[in-house]
């Protein structure tokens, strides 16, 4: 009963973040979102909801691995719920340190890079367990999808830097210090904002569709 309670409380939490995201969006229209990042959002006027957010998605991951601990007995599954665990803990530090802090990139690397890892060793885990077997399928295919948005992502990021100075004969500065109201100019491809959006709907869907079912097991 105490682990479906968590798998509930993982789906709720899980929810809100997307809400929280989708609140961002309206109280900041300043950050244009093909190309700034959602932890940019720390330098508006409303980053306490960004704070808030993160701080609800590492108690949704924490949440989740409490509830599946039991169901992952292989070594696989062990491992992925360790990589579940440092996920939510680079949740937790992007709540603390924002993107103007050198600790928000090791929040990064945790939450960003563990998260799939943690998603296709538990769903490959899970989708072998009999009482699992249709969601673990389920499970896997949203576990795919959270590599292939990482990796657009990963690749949106030289295609904007290319087409940057190929537009305007300079090396951009600092992303995460350009001054608000900045327009990129003409010519330059800029999907990175939105991939990093889409990254987060997809590892919280993940995530959902997992305590869903282990809510209801």
């Amino acid at each position: 009963m105490t682990r479906r309670k968590a798998a509930r409380a993982a789906f709720v939490l899980a929810a809100i973040v997307l809400v929280l995201l989708a609140t961002l969006r309206v109280l900041s229209p300043e950050f244009d979102p093909s190309w700034r990042l959602v932890s940019e959002y720390a330098n508006g006027h409303d980053g306490w909801v960004l704070s808030l957010m993160f701080a609800c998605w590492a108690l949704s991951t924490w949440a989740l691995a409490y509830a599946i601990r039991s169901q992952l007995a292989t070594t696989a599954g062990k491992i992925g719920w360790w990589f579940l665990a440092a996920a939510g803990l680079g949740e937790a530090l992007a709540a603390v340190f924002d993107i103007n802090m050198p600790m928000h990139a090791v929040a990064g690397l945790l939450g960003v890079a563990g998260l799939p890892i943690a998603a296709l060793t538990i769903s490959i885990t899970l989708v072998r367990n009999p009482a699992w077997s249709h969601a673990g399928k389920q499970l896997l295919v949203m576990a795919n999808l959270t590599w292939i948005v990482l990796l657009l992502m990963v690749a949106s990021l030289p295609l904007m830097f290319f087409t940057y100075v190929h537009a305007t004969g300079r090396i951009p500065a600092n992303r995460g210090m350009v001054p608000l109201g900045t327009i990129l100019p003409h010519g330059v491809i800029a999907l990175v904002g939105y991939f990093n959006r889409l990254l987060v709907v997809v590892y919280c869907a993940w995530a959902m569709v997992a305590a869903w079912h282990a809510a209801k097991s």
